[in-house]
């Protein structure tokens, strides 16, 4: 007598199967979602075979996926970089939110003047008390007071490359924020989406500090300075070179920084062309560090110290030059 076979079914431990006893026993195992067990369904996931109903289905090369899969080929797929190994953005949103500050803080100016005595680059000046500004001396009277960085008000290093001049004041006026904010956009819309949020947005700081240290260093110490010229001189030298990195046609690039030199020239009796030459050097030095740093796991790294090492640097020297202006 032969022995009685029996067959057996897998059952996976994650897909739920009820089987009909009885007079149904004929009717085939209904299966039903792993994450939803009342709903039936007979769709498996590509990825890890488990059945899976209409609402945890996710579109995929072929057939279809779990959630808990989709998310995990996230988690491993590798995210696209850019030649300085930032994220890719198509979209230049640091730029818009640059942009979006500026014309906060000139809206904020022209409400409240006094806004721009306090926060505009100023290396040192006395205030009387009378109210009036004069130049400074270190061995000033008990009733003057100084104002500016001999002052310890360093925020002005920042502050001052996010104001521009009133509408009525200056030669420009009104033509000031205007002309740097399109700069800002045509530059900013081509430079971040090659470097990244997190590097653009450190040039960008960057370069503003290099533009005010350098007025520290070479302008009247008395002399007021305001606006994102040094900032955008720096997006315009990092053009430059990542341009060149990327072996892009030069003839173009040149012919924009042919124009960026001749305007650094020509303007140079009319606005602070300290800040623009420091903005300049800044963002080159930065750039060539993110273009030029060996790719790999310790890019970003040597990136980061060529930052702080510019910051440091800028650091020094307004401390020195403070130094010397208080004696």
């Amino acid at each position: 007598m032969e022995p009685e076979s029996a067959e057996s079914e897998a059952v996976r431990p994650d897909a739920t199967k009820s089987e009909a006893v009885g007079p149904d026993a004929d009717k085939p195992a209904v299966t039903t979602c792993y994450r939803h067990p009342k709903v039936e369904s007979h769709v498996r996931c590509t990825r890890c075979d488990r059945y899976i109903c209409p609402d945890c289905m996710r579109e995929a090369a072929v057939g279809h996926q779990c959630v808990e899969c989709v998310k995990e080929g996230s988690r491993s797929v590798r995210q696209a970089r850019t030649l300085v190994g930032g994220r890719i953005s198509a979209t230049p949103l640091v730029t818009s939110v640059l942009i979006g500050l500026n014309v906060l803080a000139y809206l904020a100016e022209v409400v409240r003047p006094e806004i721009l005595d306090r926060f505009s680059m100023l290396s040192a000046r006395l205030v009387g008390p009378d109210g009036g500004y004069y130049i400074y001396v270190s061995g000033h009277p008990s009733d003057f007071h100084a104002e500016g960085l001999v002052a310890g008000q360093w925020e002005r290093l920042l502050t001052s490359g996010f104001l521009h001049l009133p509408p009525t004041e200056g030669t420009f006026g009104l033509l000031h924020i205007v002309m740097n904010m399109l700069s800002l956009w045509q530059l900013g819309r081509v430079v971040e989406p090659m470097l990244g949020r997190v590097r653009y947005l450190a040039l960008y700081l960057l370069a503003t500090l290099g533009g005010s240290v350098l007025q520290l260093l070479l302008a009247d110490v008395n002399v007021e300075s305001v606006g994102a010229s040094g900032a955008i001189f720096g997006l315009g030298a990092a053009y430059y070179v990542l341009a060149r990195r990327i072996g892009a046609d030069m003839q173009t690039v040149n012919r924009f920084m042919a124009f960026l030199l001749l305007w650094l020239l020509l303007s140079a009796g009319l606005t602070s062309w300290q800040g623009h030459l420091g903005g300049l050097l800044t963002g080159a030095a930065v750039t060539l560090a993110y273009a030029y740093a060996p790719r790999g796991p310790r890019q970003a790294l040597i990136q980061t110290a060529a930052c702080v090492g510019v910051l440091v640097l800028l650091a020094v020297l307004v401390v020195a030059k403070v130094s010397e202006l208080t004696g």
